[in-house]
């Protein structure tokens, strides 16, 4: 990433160069970051590739001020931190289900994150609703946030009853993921965002979704034709939109993304 397109993706975020790689300096970009730039799946219902390189992601976060999803949102994010010297690697990770199973290898990106100042940090503007601050690596204990209150524990030891290095990163007592230790590159996830593209398993296929913080903490969402507002202190209102113009206005004036049609669901290509 060259400084013109570090500058233009600060802009983006509304954020100054900084002068050091601080977790201060962190935390404000990270926090600015899912303000500004939502966390959505359009492309795969407007028909859009999704393509794990660094031109390909800056033209489309940067450039046409679009959001995307994990592997998108935390890949180039991470590219603007190690241009910015933090100390920057990609971890995989598998997403829980509602019934505690664990997703496909490679079903989340998120990023372990150091500082010039010191400590090691999960860094994650990619998964939706999730912490608002970087949380501290290497913290066993409860770390409050706005988005609620996490942990990152040991998963324990496999079945066979040896001990792994992975980590589970839990919300308010339940857990989200679980986090690989081991450092990755942006193309070992190409097959994890082409299952989540395709797949009719995957809840990606089946709905469209874009989501951001709010200046006071909440969150807005527009799921299909719903609107979610929801408050900092976890009350939600939601009201469902009618006509086609009604959901472009919405995607423009909330996200800033400016469509000229309305994503269609496409459900997948695979066989389930």
């Amino acid at each position: 990433m060259n400084t013109a397109q570090v500058d233009a993706y600060l802009r983006r975020l509304g954020a100054a160069h900084p002068a050091w790689p601080t977790v201060e300096v962190l935390r404000e970009l990270h926090l600015r970051h899912l303000r500004a730039v939502p966390f959505e799946n359009l492309s795969i219902h407007l028909g859009e590739e999704i393509v794990l390189e660094e031109k390909h992601l800056l033209d489309k976060v940067v450039g046409a001020r679009r959001g995307g999803f994990c592997y998108e949102l935390n890949g180039v994010f991470g590219m603007l931190l190690a241009a910015l010297g933090f100390d920057v690697v990609l971890l995989a990770a598998r997403v829980y289900g509602d019934e505690g199973r664990l997703g496909i290898p490679y079903d989340h990106l998120a990023l372990r994150v150091g500082t010039v100042d010191g400590g090691m940090w999960l860094a994650d503007v990619g998964f939706g609703a999730h912490s608002h601050y970087p949380l501290a690596f290497e913290e066993r204990g409860e770390q409050r946030d706005p988005g609620g209150v996490f942990r990152i524990v040991e998963s324990g030891p496999d079945k066979a009853g040896v001990a792994g290095t992975d980590l589970d990163v839990l919300i308010d007592g339940k857990r989200q993921y679980r986090l690989e230790t081991r450092p990755r590159v942006l193309g070992d996830f190409v097959a994890g965002a082409w299952w989540h593209s395709t797949s009719p398993v995957s809840h990606f296929a089946r709905s469209t979704v874009c989501s951001r913080v709010t200046e006071d903490g909440g969150r807005t969402t527009l799921s299909g034709r719903t609107v979610t507002v929801t408050a900092p202190d976890g009350k939600r209102e939601a009201r469902e939109l009618g006509s086609d113009e009604e959901v472009l206005t919405a995607y423009r004036e909330r996200f800033g993304i400016a469509l000229d049609h309305v994503p269609t669901v496409r459900g997948g290509t695979l066989k389930a």
